[in-house]
Protein backbone atom coordinates (compact mmCIF):
# COMPACT_ATOMS: atom_id res chain seq x y z
CA UNK A 1 0.00 0.00 0.00
CA UNK A 2 1.12 3.63 -0.91
CA UNK A 3 2.61 4.98 2.11
CA UNK A 4 2.37 9.23 3.72
CA UNK A 5 5.80 10.60 3.04
CA UNK A 6 7.07 12.89 6.25
CA UNK A 7 8.73 15.75 5.89
CA UNK A 8 11.88 16.98 7.15
CA UNK A 9 11.94 19.46 10.32
CA UNK A 10 8.78 18.83 10.42
CA UNK A 11 6.20 17.98 14.01
CA UNK A 12 6.67 14.33 13.40
CA UNK A 13 10.68 14.55 13.94
CA UNK A 14 10.17 15.44 17.44
CA UNK A 15 8.38 12.22 17.88
CA UNK A 16 10.95 11.06 15.89
CA UNK A 17 13.94 12.18 18.45
CA UNK A 18 12.10 10.33 21.09
CA UNK A 19 11.76 7.20 19.75
CA UNK A 20 15.59 7.52 18.65
CA UNK A 21 15.81 8.81 22.75
CA UNK A 22 14.60 5.44 23.92
CA UNK A 23 16.33 3.66 21.12
CA UNK A 24 19.33 4.56 22.20
CA UNK A 25 18.91 4.08 25.96
CA UNK A 26 17.59 0.63 25.31
CA UNK A 27 20.98 -0.66 23.34
CA UNK A 28 24.15 1.56 24.29
CA UNK A 29 22.93 1.49 27.96
CA UNK A 30 22.22 -2.19 28.23
CA UNK A 31 26.18 -3.31 28.18
CA UNK A 32 26.89 -0.97 31.25
CA UNK A 33 24.83 -3.53 33.57
CA UNK A 34 26.42 -6.54 32.56
CA UNK A 35 28.47 -6.11 35.22
CA UNK A 36 25.56 -6.48 37.73
CA UNK A 37 25.45 -10.51 36.60
CA UNK A 38 28.91 -11.36 36.72
CA UNK A 39 29.02 -12.91 40.31
CA UNK A 40 25.54 -14.93 39.67
CA UNK A 41 26.77 -16.00 36.08
CA UNK A 42 30.25 -16.98 37.53
CA UNK A 43 28.60 -19.07 40.52
CA UNK A 44 25.92 -20.13 38.16
CA UNK A 45 28.77 -21.95 35.82
CA UNK A 46 31.84 -22.10 38.09
CA UNK A 47 33.47 -20.23 35.18
CA UNK A 48 37.13 -18.20 35.78
CA UNK A 49 36.27 -14.90 35.45
CA UNK A 50 38.16 -14.89 31.73
CA UNK A 51 35.61 -16.48 30.39
CA UNK A 52 32.77 -15.15 32.29
CA UNK A 53 34.10 -11.71 30.75
CA UNK A 54 33.78 -12.97 27.06
CA UNK A 55 29.90 -12.39 26.89
CA UNK A 56 30.22 -8.34 27.92
CA UNK A 57 32.83 -8.02 25.18
CA UNK A 58 31.47 -9.94 22.25
CA UNK A 59 28.18 -8.23 22.91
CA UNK A 60 30.24 -4.61 22.59
CA UNK A 61 32.15 -6.09 19.98
CA UNK A 62 29.63 -7.17 17.50
CA UNK A 63 27.35 -3.68 18.62
CA UNK A 64 30.39 -1.89 17.15
CA UNK A 65 31.45 -3.83 14.38
CA UNK A 66 28.33 -4.85 12.78
CA UNK A 67 27.83 -1.20 11.26
CA UNK A 68 28.81 -2.16 7.61
CA UNK A 69 26.36 -4.54 7.53
CA UNK A 70 23.82 -2.83 9.00
CA UNK A 71 24.61 0.34 6.45
CA UNK A 72 23.76 -2.06 3.89
CA UNK A 73 20.03 -3.18 5.80
CA UNK A 74 19.67 0.32 6.28
CA UNK A 75 20.10 1.23 1.86
CA UNK A 76 17.81 -1.65 1.24
CA UNK A 77 15.31 -1.84 3.76
CA UNK A 78 15.62 1.73 4.92
CA UNK A 79 15.80 2.62 9.04
CA UNK A 80 12.45 1.69 9.77
CA UNK A 81 12.56 -2.01 9.40
CA UNK A 82 15.93 -2.07 10.22
CA UNK A 83 15.16 -0.69 13.77
CA UNK A 84 12.54 -3.11 13.97
CA UNK A 85 14.39 -6.10 12.89
CA UNK A 86 17.18 -5.15 15.70
CA UNK A 87 14.21 -5.39 18.17
CA UNK A 88 13.08 -8.63 17.26
CA UNK A 89 17.17 -10.02 17.56
CA UNK A 90 17.91 -8.38 20.63
CA UNK A 91 14.62 -9.88 22.14
CA UNK A 92 14.96 -13.00 20.87
CA UNK A 93 18.99 -12.87 22.19
CA UNK A 94 17.78 -12.18 25.82
CA UNK A 95 14.94 -14.84 25.94
CA UNK A 96 17.10 -17.54 24.68
CA UNK A 97 19.69 -16.73 26.73
CA UNK A 98 17.22 -16.97 29.93
CA UNK A 99 17.37 -21.21 28.57
CA UNK A 100 21.35 -20.98 28.32
CA UNK A 101 22.83 -24.45 30.09
CA UNK A 102 26.49 -23.28 29.29
CA UNK A 103 28.70 -19.99 28.81
CA UNK A 104 28.90 -21.46 25.05
CA UNK A 105 25.20 -20.73 24.64
CA UNK A 106 25.16 -17.17 26.34
CA UNK A 107 27.99 -16.11 24.18
CA UNK A 108 26.22 -17.05 21.47
CA UNK A 109 22.54 -16.04 22.46
CA UNK A 110 23.06 -12.60 24.76
CA UNK A 111 26.42 -11.99 22.83
CA UNK A 112 25.97 -12.52 19.72
CA UNK A 113 22.28 -11.76 18.76
CA UNK A 114 21.61 -9.42 21.25
CA UNK A 115 24.39 -7.55 20.18
CA UNK A 116 23.64 -7.85 16.25
CA UNK A 117 20.45 -6.76 17.26
CA UNK A 118 21.30 -3.72 19.29
CA UNK A 119 23.46 -2.31 16.66
CA UNK A 120 20.62 -2.88 13.79
CA UNK A 121 18.26 -0.43 16.39
CA UNK A 122 20.95 1.93 17.18
CA UNK A 123 22.39 2.71 14.21
CA UNK A 124 19.36 2.88 11.85
CA UNK A 125 17.79 5.28 14.24
CA UNK A 126 20.85 7.35 14.42
CA UNK A 127 20.81 7.64 10.67
CA UNK A 128 16.90 8.52 10.58
CA UNK A 129 18.11 11.53 12.43
CA UNK A 130 19.76 13.26 9.85
CA UNK A 131 16.62 12.69 7.31
CA UNK A 132 14.26 13.85 9.85
CA UNK A 133 16.30 17.02 11.10
CA UNK A 134 18.22 19.31 8.65
CA UNK A 135 18.45 23.22 10.46
CA UNK A 136 18.25 21.59 14.13
CA UNK A 137 20.46 17.98 13.26
CA UNK A 138 23.31 19.49 15.79
CA UNK A 139 20.31 19.83 18.69
CA UNK A 140 18.77 16.77 17.38
CA UNK A 141 22.65 14.57 18.31
CA UNK A 142 22.67 16.19 21.57
CA UNK A 143 19.31 15.32 22.55
CA UNK A 144 19.40 11.89 21.48
CA UNK A 145 22.61 11.34 23.07
CA UNK A 146 21.05 12.00 26.41
CA UNK A 147 19.10 8.52 26.24
CA UNK A 148 22.38 7.11 26.85
CA UNK A 149 22.66 8.59 29.68
CA UNK A 150 19.47 7.61 31.10
CA UNK A 151 20.00 3.86 30.16
CA UNK A 152 23.46 3.78 32.33
CA UNK A 153 21.09 4.92 34.64
CA UNK A 154 17.87 2.76 34.56
CA UNK A 155 19.46 0.28 33.54
CA UNK A 156 21.81 -1.03 36.69
CA UNK A 157 18.97 -0.52 38.93
CA UNK A 158 16.34 -2.27 36.56
CA UNK A 159 18.66 -4.89 36.97
CA UNK A 160 19.70 -4.84 40.38
CA UNK A 161 15.72 -5.16 41.34
CA UNK A 162 15.29 -7.83 39.22
CA UNK A 163 18.00 -10.09 40.29
CA UNK A 164 16.31 -10.31 43.60
CA UNK A 165 13.18 -11.60 42.66
CA UNK A 166 13.51 -13.52 39.84
CA UNK A 167 16.93 -14.79 39.29
CA UNK A 168 19.41 -13.96 36.22
CA UNK A 169 16.98 -16.08 34.20
CA UNK A 170 13.76 -14.67 34.81
CA UNK A 171 16.00 -11.42 35.15
CA UNK A 172 16.85 -11.79 31.10
CA UNK A 173 13.66 -13.16 30.07
CA UNK A 174 11.88 -10.11 30.67
CA UNK A 175 14.80 -7.76 29.16
CA UNK A 176 13.81 -9.80 26.03
CA UNK A 177 10.18 -8.29 26.53
CA UNK A 178 11.69 -4.83 27.60
CA UNK A 179 13.89 -5.03 23.85
CA UNK A 180 10.51 -5.13 22.01
CA UNK A 181 10.33 -1.77 22.65
CA UNK A 182 12.98 -0.82 20.15
CA UNK A 183 10.19 -1.98 17.28
CA UNK A 184 7.83 0.45 18.64
CA UNK A 185 10.49 3.10 18.30
CA UNK A 186 11.02 1.64 14.43
CA UNK A 187 7.44 1.56 13.57
CA UNK A 188 7.11 5.65 14.41
CA UNK A 189 10.18 5.98 11.66
CA UNK A 190 8.15 6.76 8.83
CA UNK A 191 9.88 7.06 5.64
CA UNK A 192 11.07 10.83 4.78
CA UNK A 193 10.42 12.40 1.21
CA UNK A 194 13.41 13.90 0.15
CA UNK A 195 13.77 16.73 -2.57
CA UNK A 196 16.22 15.02 -4.74
CA UNK A 197 15.22 12.57 -7.63
CA UNK A 198 16.97 9.18 -8.04
CA UNK A 199 19.68 10.23 -10.73
CA UNK A 200 19.76 7.19 -13.74
CA UNK A 201 23.28 6.87 -15.47
CA UNK A 202 23.78 4.95 -18.41
CA UNK A 203 27.08 2.51 -17.68
CA UNK A 204 28.81 0.47 -20.34
CA UNK A 205 27.86 -3.69 -20.01
CA UNK A 206 30.34 -4.81 -17.94
CA UNK A 207 32.39 -7.31 -18.95
CA UNK A 208 32.23 -10.99 -18.51
CA UNK A 209 33.22 -12.53 -15.25
CA UNK A 210 33.30 -15.91 -14.38
CA UNK A 211 30.94 -16.50 -11.39
CA UNK A 212 33.86 -16.88 -8.76
CA UNK A 213 35.46 -13.52 -9.86
CA UNK A 214 32.28 -11.95 -9.95
CA UNK A 215 31.49 -12.90 -6.58
CA UNK A 216 35.10 -11.38 -5.12
CA UNK A 217 34.86 -8.60 -6.95
CA UNK A 218 31.66 -7.40 -5.79
CA UNK A 219 32.92 -8.29 -2.36
CA UNK A 220 36.19 -5.98 -3.32
CA UNK A 221 33.36 -3.30 -3.68
CA UNK A 222 31.59 -3.48 -1.28
CA UNK A 223 34.26 -3.64 1.27
CA UNK A 224 35.81 -0.79 -0.25
CA UNK A 225 32.36 1.42 -0.32
CA UNK A 226 31.93 0.70 3.35
CA UNK A 227 35.80 0.37 4.26
CA UNK A 228 38.37 3.47 4.19
CA UNK A 229 40.97 1.01 4.11
CA UNK A 230 42.83 4.20 1.84
CA UNK A 231 41.93 6.94 4.04
CA UNK A 232 44.01 4.46 6.81
CA UNK A 233 47.02 4.50 4.43
CA UNK A 234 47.37 7.84 3.16
CA UNK A 235 45.68 10.30 5.84
CA UNK A 236 48.28 10.57 8.89
CA UNK A 237 45.75 12.13 10.92
CA UNK A 238 43.57 9.18 10.56
CA UNK A 239 45.87 6.64 11.14
CA UNK A 240 47.14 8.26 15.14
CA UNK A 241 43.37 8.78 15.83
CA UNK A 242 42.46 4.84 15.09
CA UNK A 243 45.35 3.26 16.73
CA UNK A 244 45.21 5.77 19.31
CA UNK A 245 41.65 5.12 20.07
CA UNK A 246 41.88 0.98 19.72
CA UNK A 247 44.39 1.01 22.23
CA UNK A 248 42.83 3.20 24.55
CA UNK A 249 39.75 1.14 24.04
CA UNK A 250 41.80 -2.20 25.63
CA UNK A 251 41.32 -0.15 29.17
CA UNK A 252 38.08 2.06 28.89
CA UNK A 253 35.33 -0.55 29.28
CA UNK A 254 37.30 -2.14 31.60
CA UNK A 255 35.52 -0.29 35.10
CA UNK A 256 32.21 -0.03 33.56
CA UNK A 257 32.07 -4.42 33.30
CA UNK A 258 34.21 -4.54 36.92
CA UNK A 259 33.39 -1.65 39.29
CA UNK A 260 30.38 -3.68 40.23
CA UNK A 261 32.34 -6.94 41.21
CA UNK A 262 34.98 -4.91 43.23
CA UNK A 263 33.21 -2.70 44.66
CA UNK A 264 31.83 -6.08 45.91
CA UNK A 265 34.88 -7.56 46.40
CA UNK A 266 35.63 -4.68 49.14
CA UNK A 267 32.19 -5.65 50.87
CA UNK A 268 30.14 -2.47 49.90
CA UNK A 269 26.35 -3.55 49.73
CA UNK A 270 24.97 -4.84 46.12
CA UNK A 271 22.27 -2.40 46.21
CA UNK A 272 25.09 0.41 46.80
CA UNK A 273 27.48 -1.24 44.28
CA UNK A 274 24.74 -1.12 41.23
CA UNK A 275 23.63 2.33 42.69
CA UNK A 276 27.62 3.38 41.00
CA UNK A 277 27.06 2.66 37.76
CA UNK A 278 23.50 4.71 37.88
CA UNK A 279 25.87 7.85 39.32
CA UNK A 280 27.71 7.77 36.07
CA UNK A 281 24.78 7.39 34.11
CA UNK A 282 22.78 10.33 35.72
CA UNK A 283 26.11 12.47 35.62
CA UNK A 284 26.28 12.29 31.95
CA UNK A 285 22.73 13.58 31.30
CA UNK A 286 24.18 16.98 32.61
CA UNK A 287 27.57 16.63 31.61
CA UNK A 288 27.44 15.82 28.07
CA UNK A 289 25.45 18.13 26.69
CA UNK A 290 27.79 20.50 29.05
CA UNK A 291 30.59 19.08 27.28
CA UNK A 292 28.99 18.91 23.41
CA UNK A 293 28.13 22.34 23.93
CA UNK A 294 32.01 23.63 24.97
CA UNK A 295 33.54 21.74 21.88
CA UNK A 296 31.42 23.06 19.51
CA UNK A 297 32.59 26.75 20.23
CA UNK A 298 34.86 28.18 18.16
CA UNK A 299 37.33 29.06 20.95
CA UNK A 300 38.18 25.42 21.19
CA UNK A 301 37.74 24.95 16.94
CA UNK A 302 42.36 24.21 16.62
CA UNK A 303 42.50 22.70 20.15
CA UNK A 304 39.50 19.32 20.03
CA UNK A 305 42.28 16.99 19.21
CA UNK A 306 44.40 17.86 22.23
CA UNK A 307 41.28 18.04 24.71
CA UNK A 308 39.97 14.68 23.16
CA UNK A 309 43.60 13.40 24.41
CA UNK A 310 43.28 15.19 27.57
CA UNK A 311 40.19 13.42 28.77
CA UNK A 312 41.59 9.77 27.98
CA UNK A 313 44.03 11.15 30.18
CA UNK A 314 42.29 12.53 32.95
CA UNK A 315 40.03 8.98 32.83
CA UNK A 316 43.18 7.20 33.08
CA UNK A 317 44.26 9.30 36.17
CA UNK A 318 41.10 8.33 37.77
CA UNK A 319 40.85 4.59 37.19
CA UNK A 320 44.55 4.80 39.75
CA UNK A 321 42.32 6.73 42.17
CA UNK A 322 39.87 3.83 42.37
CA UNK A 323 42.79 1.04 42.77
CA UNK A 324 43.90 2.92 45.44
CA UNK A 325 40.64 2.55 47.71
CA UNK A 326 37.17 0.62 47.82
CA UNK A 327 35.58 2.25 50.31
CA UNK A 328 31.83 3.42 48.79
CA UNK A 329 32.17 7.37 49.36
CA UNK A 330 35.59 7.05 47.57
CA UNK A 331 34.21 5.35 44.53
CA UNK A 332 31.27 7.78 44.79
CA UNK A 333 34.01 10.25 44.02
CA UNK A 334 35.57 7.92 41.13
CA UNK A 335 32.26 7.98 39.59
CA UNK A 336 31.84 12.07 39.67
CA UNK A 337 35.15 12.39 38.11
CA UNK A 338 34.74 9.64 35.80
CA UNK A 339 31.97 10.94 34.48
CA UNK A 340 33.62 14.16 33.75
CA UNK A 341 36.14 12.32 31.85
CA UNK A 342 33.58 10.05 30.08
CA UNK A 343 31.30 12.93 28.83
CA UNK A 344 34.25 14.86 27.19
CA UNK A 345 35.31 11.02 25.19
CA UNK A 346 31.72 10.99 23.96
CA UNK A 347 31.62 14.42 23.01
CA UNK A 348 34.74 14.80 21.09
CA UNK A 349 35.27 11.30 19.50
CA UNK A 350 33.29 11.81 16.60
CA UNK A 351 33.87 15.59 16.51
CA UNK A 352 37.47 15.13 16.07
CA UNK A 353 37.50 12.11 12.95
CA UNK A 354 35.08 14.93 11.46
CA UNK A 355 38.21 17.01 11.34
CA UNK A 356 40.58 14.96 10.52
CA UNK A 357 38.68 13.70 7.59
CA UNK A 358 36.67 15.04 4.59
CA UNK A 359 32.86 15.05 5.39
CA UNK A 360 32.43 13.22 1.78
CA UNK A 361 34.90 10.11 3.65
CA UNK A 362 33.21 10.43 6.95
CA UNK A 363 30.86 7.14 6.53
CA UNK A 364 33.41 5.46 5.48
CA UNK A 365 36.16 6.26 7.53
CA UNK A 366 33.61 5.63 10.64
CA UNK A 367 32.17 2.01 9.18
CA UNK A 368 36.69 0.97 9.12
CA UNK A 369 37.01 2.86 12.67
CA UNK A 370 33.93 0.69 14.54
CA UNK A 371 35.09 -2.45 13.25
CA UNK A 372 38.65 -1.97 14.28
CA UNK A 373 37.47 -0.47 17.55
CA UNK A 374 34.97 -3.76 17.73
CA UNK A 375 38.32 -6.12 17.78
CA UNK A 376 39.59 -3.57 20.91
CA UNK A 377 36.56 -4.49 22.87
CA UNK A 378 36.49 -8.35 21.98
CA UNK A 379 39.84 -8.52 23.70
CA UNK A 380 39.81 -6.04 26.46
CA UNK A 381 37.52 -7.88 29.34
CA UNK A 382 38.64 -11.10 28.74
CA UNK A 383 42.60 -9.78 29.06
CA UNK A 384 41.43 -8.32 32.48
CA UNK A 385 39.84 -11.61 33.24
CA UNK A 386 43.14 -13.65 32.70
CA UNK A 387 45.15 -10.91 34.65
CA UNK A 388 41.95 -10.79 36.97
CA UNK A 389 42.42 -14.83 37.26
CA UNK A 390 45.89 -15.03 38.04
CA UNK A 391 46.49 -12.28 40.29
CA UNK A 392 42.96 -12.58 42.04
CA UNK A 393 43.31 -9.00 42.87
CA UNK A 394 40.79 -6.40 41.19
CA UNK A 395 43.15 -3.34 41.43
CA UNK A 396 44.99 -4.87 39.07
CA UNK A 397 42.57 -4.95 36.48
CA UNK A 398 42.11 -0.74 37.25
CA UNK A 399 46.05 -0.61 36.75
CA UNK A 400 45.58 -2.18 33.78
CA UNK A 401 42.87 -0.11 32.75
CA UNK A 402 45.17 3.40 33.60
CA UNK A 403 48.11 1.73 31.65
CA UNK A 404 46.44 1.76 27.85
CA UNK A 405 44.29 4.80 28.97
CA UNK A 406 47.35 7.16 29.97
CA UNK A 407 49.62 5.81 27.41
CA UNK A 408 47.09 6.44 24.18
CA UNK A 409 46.51 9.72 25.21
CA UNK A 410 50.35 10.77 25.64
CA UNK A 411 50.64 9.09 21.87
CA UNK A 412 47.63 10.52 20.46
CA UNK A 413 48.78 14.08 21.95
CA UNK A 414 51.95 13.80 21.04
CA UNK A 415 51.55 12.33 17.70
CA UNK A 416 48.70 15.16 17.00
CA UNK A 417 51.17 18.01 18.05
CA UNK A 418 53.82 16.45 15.84
CA UNK A 419 51.82 16.54 12.46
CA UNK A 420 50.48 20.04 13.56
CA UNK A 421 54.44 21.47 13.53
CA UNK A 422 55.21 19.65 10.44
CA UNK A 423 52.14 20.85 8.30
CA UNK A 424 52.67 24.50 9.59
CA UNK A 425 56.78 24.00 8.57
CA UNK A 426 55.29 22.78 5.37
CA UNK A 427 53.18 26.02 5.08
CA UNK A 428 56.08 28.42 6.15
CA UNK A 429 57.76 26.82 3.07
CA UNK A 430 54.99 27.69 0.56
CA UNK A 431 54.70 31.08 2.46
CA UNK A 432 58.61 31.91 1.52
CA UNK A 433 58.10 30.99 -2.18
CA UNK A 434 54.96 32.90 -2.01
CA UNK A 435 56.77 36.03 -0.73
CA UNK A 436 59.53 35.85 -3.12
CA UNK A 437 57.45 35.69 -6.02
CA UNK A 438 55.74 39.23 -5.20
CA UNK A 439 59.27 40.17 -3.96
CA UNK A 440 60.60 39.64 -7.92
CA UNK A 441 57.51 41.14 -9.00
CA UNK A 442 57.78 44.22 -7.31
CA UNK A 443 61.29 44.66 -8.28
CA UNK A 444 60.72 44.04 -11.75
CA UNK A 445 57.33 45.72 -12.43
CA UNK A 446 57.32 49.17 -13.86
CA UNK A 447 55.26 50.86 -11.38
CA UNK A 448 53.59 50.77 -8.52
CA UNK A 449 52.64 47.08 -6.87
CA UNK A 450 49.14 47.16 -6.94
CA UNK A 451 47.89 45.09 -3.95
CA UNK A 452 46.30 42.19 -4.88
CA UNK A 453 42.81 41.38 -3.31
CA UNK A 454 43.14 38.32 -1.72
CA UNK A 455 40.79 35.27 -1.54
CA UNK A 456 40.77 32.90 1.62
CA UNK A 457 40.08 29.32 0.20
CA UNK A 458 40.82 26.23 1.51
CA UNK A 459 42.70 24.98 -1.97
CA UNK A 460 39.36 24.86 -4.07
CA UNK A 461 39.64 25.84 -6.96
CA UNK A 462 38.59 29.14 -8.41
CA UNK A 463 35.63 30.04 -11.07
CA UNK A 464 37.59 32.20 -13.08
CA UNK A 465 41.10 33.90 -12.96
CA UNK A 466 40.11 37.59 -11.82
CA UNK A 467 37.76 38.86 -9.98
CA UNK A 468 34.48 41.55 -10.88
CA UNK A 469 37.72 44.61 -9.87
CA UNK A 470 40.28 42.94 -12.68
CA UNK A 471 42.71 41.71 -9.57
CA UNK A 472 44.00 38.29 -9.20
CA UNK A 473 42.53 36.03 -7.43
CA UNK A 474 45.18 34.55 -5.39
CA UNK A 475 44.03 30.93 -3.54
CA UNK A 476 46.35 29.85 -0.69
CA UNK A 477 45.59 28.61 2.84
CA UNK A 478 44.44 31.72 5.03
CA UNK A 479 47.15 31.40 7.82
CA UNK A 480 49.42 31.85 4.69
CA UNK A 481 47.48 35.22 3.46
CA UNK A 482 47.09 36.56 6.95
CA UNK A 483 50.82 36.40 7.30
CA UNK A 484 51.91 37.55 3.99
CA UNK A 485 49.42 40.77 4.47
CA UNK A 486 51.11 42.04 7.34
CA UNK A 487 54.54 41.27 5.92
CA UNK A 488 53.63 43.58 3.10
CA UNK A 489 51.48 45.81 3.91
CA UNK A 490 48.06 44.89 2.53
CA UNK A 491 44.93 46.54 3.06
CA UNK A 492 42.36 44.62 4.97
CA UNK A 493 41.64 41.61 2.15
CA UNK A 494 38.38 40.79 0.84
Amino acid sequence: MPQALEHADGSWAWVVLLATMVTQGLTLGFPTCIGIFFTELQWEFQASNSETSWIPSILMAVLHMAGPLCSILVGRFGCRVTTMLGGMLASLGMVASSFSRNLSQLYFTAGFITGLGMCFSFQSSVTVLGFYFVRRRVLANALASMGVSLGITLWPLLSRYLLEDLGWRGTFLVFGGVFLHCCICGAIMRPVATSVAPETKEYPPPPPETPALGCVAACGRTIQRHLAFDILRHNTGYCVYVLGVMWSLLGFPLPQVFLVPYAMWHRVDEQQAALLISIIGFSNIFLRPLAGLMAGRPAFASHRKYLFSLAFLLNGLTNLVCAASGDFWVLVGYCLVYSVSMSGIGALIFQVLMDIVPMDQFPRALGLFTVLDGFAFLISPPLAGLLLDATNNFSYVFFMSSFFLISAALFMGGSFYALQKKEQGKQAVVADAFEQDIFLEAKDGPGKQQSPVIMYSSRLPCPAGVNKTGHECLLWPKAVLQAKQRALGWNSPT
